[in-house]
């Protein structure tokens, strides 16, 4: 994929020959990247969705094994499609083009409360919360 970086964890368990195999059951080739590690043991992992839905569940299913075996206090693995709890980047966008036009052409001083609400409905403090 030209979209992932050139170097990226991978669970020692998971060998590379699966990998490569798995590649190319994932939407662009995106395979899971671990992103991010926290000191108690906790892994935020990213994976792009699977492209055959009679492969998802034994491919996911390896790669959270995979992820458990590699975990340091082997919890389980908690999976959130993002995609449905998210706005996407066009929702993003435009609450930020709503952001801005607030900022610059509405005066704070003289209507408080039009403006708490104006910037309540951008939906801005709600995304990046």
């Amino acid at each position: 994929s030209r979209s992932l970086p050139e170097y990226f964890v991978v669970p020692s368990s998971l060998a590379d020959q699966d990998l490569k195999l798995y590649s190319y059951s994932f939407i662009g080739r995106r395979m899971p990247l671990w992103s991010w590690n926290h000191p108690n043991g906790s892994a935020l992992v990213r994976m792009a969705n699977i492209k055959d839905v009679l492969q998802q569940r034994r491919i996911d299913q390896r790669i959270c094994n995979a992820i458990t075996r590699s975990h340091p206090l082997r919890s389980d693995v908690y999976k959130s499609d993002l995609d449905k709890c998210l706005p996407n980047i066009q929702e993003i966008q435009a609450a930020h083009i709503k952001l801005k036009q607030l900022c610059v052409n509405e005066p704070f001083e003289e209507t408080e409360e039009k403006w708490l609400s104006s910037l309540e409905n951008t939906h801005w403090l709600e995304y990046i919360r």
